[in-house]
Parts: C-alpha cells; sequence; structure tokens
C-alpha cells in the first residue's frame, strides 16, 4: 500500500478544516511493515514495540533523578506510592495519546491546529516550544554532570560537547526509524542494569519496599514531603510526550480501516504499557537506592546528583556503584536527547506547518538550553546548576494543562474520534486524573514562587 493510498483514506472530516494533510514525520510515516492477521501475535505484538519505550524516556530524564534522590534520602521508602501513582497516571495518558493519533490520523499538535483559532494555536505552540526548551535544559545539565562524574570534564565543557548529539540523532533518522527505536531500547537497558546491579548491592528490605508502596497519611500532612510527592509528580509527565507519542505511532504500517486500527490501539497500548512499567521500575530503583544508600545511614541531606555520585561507593561497598550511577545518567540524558529532537520536529510541523531539516531543530533547541546553562555555571558555579535543574521542572509543569486537556478533549469527542471515542467511565477517569496533574502542578508552582 503507497504513501498517497494511506494519505486518501485519512481524508479529513468537515470538522478538520486544515487544507494540508501530510502527515507528522512524513519519512518515517507507515514505514515499518506489520505482519498480516495470519501471522502470531507475538509478530505483530513485536512491530509495534517501539513508540512506548521512546515516550518512557522522558519519564526517567534527570528531572526524574533530582526529585527521587531528594524523596529517598529524606524520607526513606514512603513516597514510593507516589511514583507509582504518577506512573499509573502516565499510563493512562500516553494510551490516550496513541489512541488518538491512530484513529484520526493526526498528532496531538495537528489536531490543535485543526480545532482551536490561530492566535490559541500560537499560544499552544510558544507554550509547548518553552516546555521543549525546558526539557532539554535538564538533558543538558544532566549529560553535563555525567561527564563530569565520569572524565572530570568541567560543567561547562559538558555542556557544550553535548550539542554532539546532534550528529547522533542525525545519523540514525537516516538509517530508518527502527534503527531509532533500537538504540533508545538499547539505553534504556543500560540504564535499567546499571540500577539492577546497584538495587542487589543496596539490598533494601523487602518489607520496607511493600509498606512504601502503601499510601500514608504523612504524606498530605508533612509539608517538606508534599512537596518533594509534588515534585514527582510533576516531573513524570512530560507534555511534549503527549504530543510526540501520537505522532510515532503511525510510523507503522498497519490498515487505516476501523479493523486495523483497532488492533494498532491494542498492540500501541500494550507497547506503551509495558515500557512505561520499566520507567516504574527505574524511577523506584532510583528512589530505592537513595533510602537504602542515604536515609538509613544519616544522609538525610543528599539532594544532588553530585553528591549522590560521591556518596554511593563508599556506603554500598561497592566501587563501581557510582560509576554505573554516572553512566546511567549518561544514557538517561542521550535519550532524552533523541525524543526531544522528535518532538520538536513534530510540534513545529503540526503547529506551523514549517520543515527544517533535523540536525537544525536540534543546534537550535540545544543552543537555546546550553545558553542559561552556561550563563548560571559562569556566575554561580555547580550548586547553581541544580537551582536550574529544578527550575526546569516547574517551567514543565506550567506547559502540563497546554498538553492534557486538549488531549482529553478529543478523545472525549465522538466527531473526531468516531468509533474510538472513549468510554463514559474511561473520561470520568481521564478528566479527574487531568484535574489531579493540574492542581498538583499549579500548587508546586505556587509554592516554588512564594519561596
Amino acid at each position: 500500500m503507497g504513501l498517497n493510498t494511506l494519505l486518501m483514506s485519512d481524508t479529513p472530516s468537515p470538522h478538520t478544516p486544515s487544507p494540508e494533510m501530510r502527515p507528522s514525520l512524513p519519512d518515517a510515516f507507515s514505514s515499518i511493515r506489520v505482519p498480516g492477521a495470519d501471522a502470531s501475535w507475538f509478530r505483530r505484538f513485536l512491530a509495534f514495540v517501539g513508540p512506548g519505550f521512546m515516550v518512557s524516556v522522558g519519564y526517567m530524564d534527570p528531572g526524574n533523578w533530582a526529585t527521587d534522590l531528594q524523596g529517598g534520602s529524606r524520607y526513606g521508602y514512603t513516597l514510593l506510592c507516589v511514583i507509582m501513582l504518577s506512573n499509573l497516571m502516565a499510563i493512562l495518558l500516553q494510551a490516550l495519546s496513541a489512541r488518538l493519533g491512530i484513529a484520526t490520523g493526526r498528532d496531538l499538535a495537528q489536531a490543535c491546529r485543526d480545532h482551536f483559532s490561530p492566535s490559541v494555536n500560537i499560544v499552544l505552540w510558544l507554550a509547548c516550544e518553552l516546555a521543549i526548551i525546558a526539557c532539554d535544559l535538564a538533558e543538558v545539565i544532566g549529560t553535563a554532570v555525567a561527564l563530569q562524574l565520569l572524565f572530570g570534564l568541567p560543567l561547562l565543557g559538558g555542556a557544550l560537547l553535548s550539542i554532539l548529539d546532534a550528529l547522533v540523532v542525525l545519523l540514525l533518522m537516516n538509517r530508518g526509524f527502527r534503527y531509532l527505536e533500537a538504540f533508545v531500547i538499547a539505553l534504556l537497558g543500560v540504564i535499567a542494569l546499571c540500577f539492577g546491579i546497584q538495587l542487589v548491592a543496596a539490598a533494601p528490605p523487602v518489607h520496607s519496599i511493600l509498606a512504601g508502596l502503601l499510601p500514608d497519611p504523612k504524606i498530605v500532612t508533612t509539608p517538606g514531603m508534599l512537596y518533594v510527592a509534588i515534585g514527582i509528580i510533576g516531573a513524570t509527565v512530560m507534555p511534549h510526550n503527549l504530543y510526540l507519542h501520537s505522532s510515532i505511532v503511525q510510523t507503522r504500517a498497519y490498515e487505516r480501516t476501523p479493523t486495523g486500527r483497532r488492533d494498532a490501539i491494542r498492540w500501541t497500548t500494550w507497547d506503551s504499557t509495558i515500557a512505561l512499567t520499566l520507567a516504574l521500575f527505574i524511577n523506584a530503583a532510583i528512589l530505592i537506592v537513595a533510602a537504602a544508600a542515604f536515609h538509613t545511614s544519616g544522609h538525610q541531606d543528599v539532594a544532588e546528583i553530585q553528591d549522590a555520585y560521591r556518596l554511593l561507593s563508599p556506603i554500598l561497598g561497592l566501587g563501581m556503584a557510582s560509576t554505573l550511577f554516572a553512566l546511567a545518567l549518561l544514557a538517561a540524558g542521550t535519550n532524552s536527547t533523541i525524543t526531544g529532537t522528535l518532538a520538536g520536529q513534530i510540534i513545529m510541523e503540526g503547529f506551523l506547518h514549517l520543515r527544517i531539516p533535523h540536525w537544525a531543530r536540534r543546534l537550535l533547541t540545544r543552543g537555546l538550553a546550553i545558553v542559561p546553562v552556561a550563563i548560571v555555571t559562569l556566575i554561580y558555579g555547580n550548586r547553581g546548576v541544580g537551582d536550574l535543574l529544578m527550575a526546569s521542572q516547574v517551567i514543565l509543569s506550567l506547559q502540563l494543562p497546554f498538553a492534557v486537556i486538549p488531549l482529553v478533549m478529543f478523545v472525549s469527542d465522538h466527531r473526531k474520534m468516531g468509533e474510538f471515542m472513549i468510554s463514559a467511565p474511561v473520561r470520568v477517569l481521564s478528566w479527574g486524573v487531568a484535574g489531579l496533574i493540574l492542581l498538583l502542578n499549579f500548587k508546586l508552582l505556587y509554592d516554588t514562587l512564594a519561596g
């Protein structure tokens, strides 16, 4: 089935007035073959594996590390339930995002452009670009810190060196989308292996972990704990991931028919659920290692990545623990870079119908992220970078409503979704999750600004 045929089957309805129906990431659109109905369920499932793992990257970036480290060192295992809750929310929202892309043939940015007025779309686009720069800021800091810890590079030098990852993205995109997915999954495997080894070395008590998975009223009644809990949730759901997922699920060459779309929705939901469960494991592992290593040994003030690196090996009694920690951080920063580049391209194409080369997009975004890192490093030194990392998470929380509300609104609209509109119970749950996330994020923002 050719590209023209596929596009014809996605003809816009009267409710999608956009004159241009070119898919986002047109070079990758419908480029990955899906086995026919006679193939085994496992082969069909494998064809859809990839997009979920690419969006899961955003749930274990350096911003998450900062909040998880703080939560584990200060409050032990108590906030494990918050990590679990935030990941369950993420699983729901990412499933909705994939459903929108498959059911309508439009990603979230395109759907916004079709639905809202030009002035609203400009606001949404600017908010989204700001979020991507904020996310890239966290990646620059994470990569720079990792290079400093592993090779002794100064933070400013590491930040400048991180711009070279544009070449990696360009190379992989030219090879094909499957290569990009394979690279991301391989780095996720490195992160999981690093923390798996540290978990074994930390030997946390199982009963404490199980107790931490149960909600504790102290989380709400203790101001400091509540603040960290809100930070964990605020850092978990990445707004640009919702735009990204709705686009990259369309890289599969599934049949653009009701049956084909229904099948694709089922497999992509499994893909993202499994991938985000891995993200849950990694986030939980960071908190558990911090709790076992720092909270129980009297180092309850560990909140900086550098401090964690310095203390891990001597406390755990494992010489390579610190190195594994830094290596995982480098893999996380590199991974987030790839998905950030794609998300930026999708947003620019969707809102503006503007397409620029991936390398140019990467250099532009990364350049805008490096400038504040360079300024803060020169003025305040290494300590100021930690505050900048926290500020990036606040900026992300500001943008979240601009992505979550349109998403839930679109998947609840029968005119857009047809038979794929979410059911009434899922609608209630989705709006409830959206409301809770927004409430918590606004509280985080208020508390941060209020000092």
